[in-house]
């Protein structure tokens, strides 16, 4: 049976960050809904059908976190991502109900994978804690002092996935790939992207 993936999407999200992970996870033969997160007090639907992301791309989500709780809210997952840019991640993870959404993958073992600032969205559901992760460096000091922090490409803590930003995504995305479908499609898929050999 196919892995499915629900990737997070706000205003000011890091376009990289969510179009690399989204890509190669589908390269991974794994089905990848993007859920579009409104900030407080702001409509379910981002204004104009698209999201601005941190560097002025237009990205348009397939669905919104209200149609996702409507529909099952985890229930269709076999995994979540918070991706970084610092305006769409403080709106990703001061969301009530993806803290709730976060601690339930967590608690029911499925794969949580966080970049960047996105790492924030961690503390704030309080998952993971006294593990490893890690993030971009802007950020690192609100999460020492309650997590193992690691400064490298990727960390993982069982099924706590975190990376550290833009130029970490290929490594970060590929790590998800492995735990969802395995190390064999990891292998695969990577070196028809022409990756440095360290990302492989």
């Amino acid at each position: 049976m196919s892995k499915s993936v629900a990737v997070f999407l706000a205003q000011g999200t890091e376009e990289m960050e969510f179009s690399i992970t989204y890509d190669v996870l589908v390269r991974g033969e794994v089905k990848v809904t993007s859920v579009y997160v409104p900030a407080d007090g702001q409509p379910s639907s981002p204004p104009d059908g698209y999201v601005v992301a941190s560097r002025g791309v237009k990205i348009v989500p397939d669905t919104t976190l209200e149609a996702m709780m409507a529909q099952g809210g985890l229930a269709p997952y076999d995994g979540v991502v918070v991706p970084g840019g610092a305006g769409g991640a403080e709106i990703i993870s001061k969301n009530a109900a993806v803290q709730k959404l976060l601690q339930e993958a967590m608690s029911q073992g499925k794969i949580v994978g966080m970049i960047c600032a996105g790492s924030l969205a961690a503390l704030e559901a309080q998952i993971g804690l006294g593990g490893a992760i890690t993030s971009h460096p802007s950020v690192a000091e609100k999460l020492q002092a309650s997590y193992d922090y690691k400064e490298q490409a990727v960390a993982t803590a069982n099924n706590l996935v975190t990376s550290r930003g833009p130029g970490t995504t290929f490594p970060f995305a590929l790590t998800l790939v492995e735990k969802l479908v395995g190390a064999d499609v990891r292998k695969k898929i990577a070196p028809p992207m022409m990756l440095a050999q360290e990302h492989l």
